[in-house]
């Protein structure tokens, strides 16, 4: 578990961006806190510089959005999800658990075998 920042860093519609492994976006969208992988998995762009509505990030770049629940591109130009992370608030601390499993591939995708 990772200590982030505080609470009062992420206001509602934001997110705080932090390197661990790669670096991670801590999304608040008012209603829960939410960590994904920060690099859009379209072209390398900051999600954390996104648009954050309905439960989702929107790419800066080429407009891809991501479900910050579960990672899952909505729809083209993305095709691959991003990973997501466990949060947890506790004394107005933002901590995050780095999930080590890689992200999983929309439905009608397979995994190459070399």
């Amino acid at each position: 578990m990772i200590s982030v920042c505080s609470i009062d860093d992420i206001p509602e519609g934001e997110a705080f961006r932090f390197n661990a492994d790669v670096p991670i976006a801590v999304f608040n969208t008012g209603d829960a806190l939410y960590a994904i992988d920060d690099t859009c998995t379209h072209q390398d762009a900051s999600l954390a510089d996104g648009w954050v509505e309905d439960g989702c990030v929107e790419c800066p770049l080429h407009a891809a959005c991501f479900d910050l629940s579960t990672g899952m591109p909505s729809g083209p130009p993305a095709k691959k999800a991003v990973r997501t992370h466990q949060v947890i608030v506790s004394d107005r601390t933002v901590y995050v658990a780095i999930n080590e499993t890689p992200a999983e591939l929309p439905v009608g995708e397979e995994i190459g075998v070399a």
